[in-house]
């Protein structure tokens, strides 16, 4: 990496060290008093001292399944994080003393027409953008979906100066071409970055410092042009958990599974139920992974006093999606320049709980919001219902969509038998080809990753992945990486 980003991640890494030595000695004069956000930025610890100083492998097992960690596990049993919407307080010892919620997740739907809950999501939301990017340059990615298309959008009406930008996948759909529409109906000022192939191994150790190894690495795509995004001026405006807040909690035709399936389903990751229950056999812990998983789960979910079951999904996601998952990656943005999320606003998750599940529903609110500010905008296909349109995406069905789905299907046919894969994911691009094998397997079979997690967990996971399907075990050997980097840490 060139030497202005890797001092960034210098400065970023010894902020958070040096914001926590303040606060340790801070809490030698006093209790330290912390109020979380309702949806956190960043991870807060705390220790947990009825608890001993040993790698928490339990936790780690469901990590390895999920991709994050649940609730407030973390790496250590002796530590714990922070949990949203509550306020805290710590001793000398950074030990909680108290904790009590000033926000809970509710579902009160008020008696509102739709038009009246898009206006009042209009006036919301662009008072959040407003203030947000104040009198700043904004830096804006864009995408082939709705959420960075309504800050677009927005932007553009509130007069804002933006420079937007967007990534593919070398080999892969060209979803800057979506973007740069978008980009030029509202003038702004566009780039185009790919992702290209290898990109990891120069940047792994530096993104590890980054999210701390608490996700894995091939998620953060964002960090192939870290050196890119410093060379730009402004202060990011990052349209992520849009997708989350405006949408159904639970798919069409799952009313009728329980809570806890629901979740299950989304958690697991393809692949993930296989590395967990590796690593439960091998460190021989006590009971059954998945018997584990589905106990912590529906723990969690009795804690949400919520009868929606669609509202009750979303709560979930809320509390301990996306604190552990979304916002880890968003280090590798901030440790450029400064970030802000509209639909991470407080006043955004309070309104969102009274909006009836009808409106929230399949995007409505953002379509409607898209057509009523831009209808320019609104008329660019819309990447999940490509080759359609905010207008008319409905018409997404067989077999009005077969031409389409057909002609992609041969050209996808033709570049791979002109030896040219049509890349999806960016796994595709970091862990497949010879150069990329030797990095992988040097990490992998590391002396100590293998004295811990044993050379059997390695050889069945890495083996199915390039022996079996590479697709289901992508997440497996993903996650065994992270691991084997935390453990050089």
């Amino acid at each position: 990496m060139h030497q202005l980003a890797n001092t960034r991640i210098y400065q970023y890494t010894n902020n958070q060290k040096f914001l926590s030595s303040s606060l340790n000695y801070f809490q030698k004069e006093k209790a330290m008093q912390i109020k979380t956000d309702i949806i956190p930025l960043h991870q807060q610890f705390a220790k947990n001292p009825n608890a001993p100083e040993r790698i928490n492998k339990k936790a780690i097992c469901v990590f390895a399944a999920t991709g994050f960690f649940l609730g407030d596990d973390c790496f250590y049993e002796n530590q714990k994080v922070l949990q949203p919407g509550k306020k805290y307080q710590l001793n000398q010892n950074n030990e909680v003393i108290s904790s009590e919620n000033y926000f809970k997740w509710h579902y009160s739907p008020r008696n509102i027409s739709f038009q009246a809950a898009v206006d009042e999501f209009t006036d919301l939301y662009e008072q959040i953008l407003k203030e947000q990017t104040s009198n700043n340059r904004v830096l804006l990615p864009l995408s082939g979906g709705l959420d960075s298309r309504s800050q677009a959008v927005g932007l553009k009406h509130l007069g804002a100066e933006v420079h937007s930008y967007s990534y593919s996948f070398a080999g892969g759909f060209k979803e800057h071409k979506i973007s740069e529409q978008i980009a030029k109906i509202c003038d702004f000022p566009f780039e185009t970055f790919l992702i290209p192939p290898n990109y990891l191994w120069n940047s792994i150790e530096d993104l590890a410092r980054l999210n701390g190894c608490y996700s894995e690495f091939t998620h953060a795509r964002q960090m192939a042009v870290l050196d890119e995004f410093e060379q730009m001026q402004g202060e990011f405006s990052l349209g992520h958990w849009g997708d989350v807040f405006f949408d159904r909690g639970i798919a069409a035709g799952d009313e009728d599974k329980s809570e806890l399936e629901l979740i299950y389903k989304k958690v697991i990751k393809k692949g993930g139920l296989a590395v967990a229950e590796q690593l439960w056999k091998t460190w021989e812990l006590e009971g059954n992974f998945e018997d584990y998983l589905k106990q912590k789960i529906q723990g969690l979910l009795d804690q949400i006093e919520i009868e929606h079951k669609g509202a009750k999904i979303r709560a979930f996601k809320n509390l301990y999606w996306a604190p552990r998952w979304t916002s880890i990656n968003l280090s590798v943005f901030e440790a450029a320049h400064p970030i802000h999320l509209p639909y991470y606003d407080n006043r955004m998750c309070e309104f969102v709980c009274g909006i009836p599940e009808e409106y929230l529903a399949d995007r409505k609110i953002q379509i409607e919001y898209i057509k009523q500010r831009n209808p320019k905008v609104a008329k660019i296909m819309w990447q999940d219902q490509k080759p359609y349109n905010l207008y008319n995406y409905h018409k997404n069905t067989s077999p009005r969509n077969l031409p389409y789905r057909i002609k992609n299907k041969l050209v996808r046919e033709i570049r791979e038998r002109l030896g040219k894969k049509y890349v999806q994911r960016n796994w595709e691009l970091q862990f497949l080809g010879k150069e990329n094998d030797a990095n992988l397997r040097s990490y992998l079979y590391s002396e100590d990753f293998i004295n811990w997690v044993g050379k059997e967990t390695v050889d069945k996971i890495y083996g199915n992945f390039k022996n079996k399907d590479d697709v289901f075990y992508s997440h497996p050997v993903s996650m065994l990486l992270t691991l084997s980097v935390w453990l050089k840490q």
